[in-house]
Parts: C-alpha cells; structure tokens; sequence
C-alpha cells in the first residue's frame, strides 16, 4: 500500500517537472468512458496527427476525434461521378468522426465515411456485406481468397499478416487485388514500406500485365478503353471504374506506432505493413455472385454470421482461398470471362444502394445499414 501511495505522489511531481523542463510527448491520447458502448470502453488510442495533443473519444466510431474540429489540414473528398452534374467535383469536409478520411456520397452529395458502407473491405479486414452486415475474415497471412466471383468478374485479395502467438490466428491486411473482367487483368497494391511518408505514392498499379504511371496530383487519371483510374489525392488515394461494371475506391495506409502499441500487432521498423483500405461498388452482378464479399449481394442471401458478437467472423477459409492472386480458382468461383454468356442469368443490377442508410449497430460494435 505504501509503495502504491509513493508511485501515485510521484506521477505528478514527475509531470510537472516535465512541463517545468518544456519536455513534450510525441502523442496525446484518448480513450472512451462510457460503458455502454462495450466494445469501445475503455480502449486507448492516440490523438490523430492534425490535432496530437487535443483529442476526445468519438465512442460511437470508436475513434478518436479533433476536439473542436481544430484539425489544421481537414480531410477532403469530392464526388468524381459526372452522373451527379450538381455534385460532381464539389469538395467537401471530411467529418471529424471520419479519421480515415471520407468520400462523398454522389447521391445524396454529403462526406461519409470511407470504412462504414456496404462494400468496404478496411483494417484486420472488416467488411461491409452487400446486406449491410459488418463482418470480419481474417484467411491467412501470405495467401489469398477470393473476395468476388461472379461470371465476368473476378476479384481476389493477398493478405499479408503478422502471427500473434496469444492467438489461434494471424493478423491481416489486405496488401493487393487482382480484378479479372472480360480478357483483362488489374492490379492494385501496397509498396512494402519501413518508414511512412504521406508524400510519397506507395500504389503498384499494372493492367494487363503492363505498369500503370500515374501522375503524382489531385484529379490525375489513366484510361484505357472502358478502364479508368482517377487519383483523389496527390498520393496513396485513387478511385478504379470500369464502366457498367464497377468502382473502387483504394487507399494505402500503414499500421502505426500506436496502432501497433494498442492492439498488440508487434510492427518493427523496417515494415509498417502498408496495406489496401478498399471500397465496392458493383453495377450488375449475376444471382450467382460468390466469395467473401459477393456472396452477401445475392438477393436470397442470409447471413449464418451472429451478427449479435463482438466481432462477427465469417469462416471458410478453404473454401475462398486461391492458388495464385491471378488464379479464379476458389471453390466457389464462377468465372468464365468473355469466354462464357451471361445471357440466361438474371442480373442484380445498380448495386450503389443509393437507399441504403447505415448507423452504428448494438452497442457501437459494428455498423448496420438497412434499405
């Protein structure tokens, strides 16, 4: 009790002779205190870059937030959709809630948030099913699933990942996709990376076979044929369409410090495990859709998940898993190419979900959305 009692008088002495010698921490911190939201309550994460010392607990988002929007430099997004004429190219703020950054809902023309629709494949990967049911797959580190198999359109994703020896699983992120439509072939993917620089462009993009070049500022874009690739930003944000068929939004970002710090990742300098934050928008899939994603736009489809857990985890990791990044060869794909007709399939057309509105689910523990 005593020793207790000392280190409880020293704490403070020690801060304010720290203050008194004008020494600094690197980073504030926040943490939620309300017990409602079990998922959050209690979890410490550090203030964001734009405000590192003045911070609070956003405990619905379970992120932390700018204490009076007082962010120097606040995210922005526009809307790159030329179907929306009165909202094409509009900038907008990002919300503080969004530490992610955002996007911008061309529909309703207002920022959301880029992990919280249905389509987003974001972190140790958390999905947004097509149903609007939050989720998480984890697979295996260095290997790769499909996360989209339909009969003209094949997506899968390598994961990369660190073993956590507490667990029975690995932690991962999504470092690539490979997107197989017709005859062709795109690549998007993360640049392994020691040190993070937002400056610097860490994207790896080919198309066919053949090295994308992109310039490096806002609103840069590369064509080809129906193909198109549209930075956001200068660097590390682009948007991918491929007319009729889909859109991607793809972010590199890296595991930080603290991140690693709070949830035990155990991250070492020379990899920050630069890794995809990804969003799906698909515009006619069959009735036959499947994979990790693509099986949650069927319009029969019922989730087996107990969306009522903490973390809802889908299984099946055999099931999705893929020779190679280029291979459609999970046991649940349906990918023929140009090589096959799509003419007596019934289509699942417009999936934008345009009606679909999202809020925080039970307790804060994922997001729900309903038609």
């Amino acid at each position: 009790m005593g020793q207790i009692l000392m280190v409880q008088l020293l704490v403070p002495i020690l801060l304010v002779l720290l203050v008194g010698a004008g020494a600094k921490p690197e980073r504030g911190y926040a943490k939620c205190e309300i017990k409602k939201y079990k998922y959050c309550y209690n979890v410490v994460y550090a203030c964001p870059k734009d405000c590192p010392y003045d911070c609070t607990m956003d405990c619905r988002s379970c992120q932390p937030i700018c204490v009076g929007g007082q962010s120097s430099s606040p995210k922005t997004a526009r809307c790159w959709d030329k179907n929306y004429p009165k909202c094409y190219n509009m900038e907008h703020a990002c919300p503080n809630a969004c530490p992610g950054g955002c996007e911008v809902d061309c529909n309703t023309c207002k920022p959301v948030c880029k992990c919280d629709k249905p389509g987003a494949v974001c972190q140790d990967p958390r999905f947004i099913g097509g149903d609007g049911i939050t989720f998480y797959f984890h697979g295996k580190k260095d290997n790769n699933f499909c996360l989209v198999s339909d009969t003209n359109l094949h997506i899968n994703a390598h994961f990369i990942g660190r073993r956590n020896e507490n667990m029975k699983r690995d932690f991962t992120w999504v470092q690539s996709i490979a997107i197989l439509f017709d005859n062709h072939q795109l690549f998007l993917g993360a640049l392994k990376t020691s040190t993070w620089e937002d400056s610097i462009d860490r994207f790896a993009l080919s198309f066919n076979g053949e090295p994308i070049t992109l310039n490096q500022s806002q609103g840069a874009k590369w064509e080809s044929s129906n193909v198109s690739i549209l930075r956001e930003t200068a660097t590390n944000n682009i948007v991918v369409e491929v007319e009729g068929k889909f859109r991607i939004t793809a972010k590199v970002v890296p595991i930080t410090n603290e991140d690693s710090r709070i949830h035990n990742y155990g991250i070492t300098k020379d990899d920050c495990f630069a890794h995809l934050d990804l969003g799906f928008k698909f515009f006619s899939l069959s009735n036959k859709v499947s994979g990790v994603l693509g099986q949650t736009y069927k319009p029969n489809y019922v989730t087996n998940l107990d969306i009522g857990a903490k973390m809802a985890v889908m299984g099946g990791g055999k099931e999705y898993q893929t020779t190679t990044l280029f291979s459609p060869d999970c046991s649940v794909a349906h990918f023929v190419g140009n090589n096959g007709s799509n003419n007596d399939i019934a289509m699942v057309e417009d999936l934008m979900l345009p009606s679909m509105s999202c809020t925080s689910g039970i307790d804060a523990q994922g997001v729900v959305c309903r038609r």
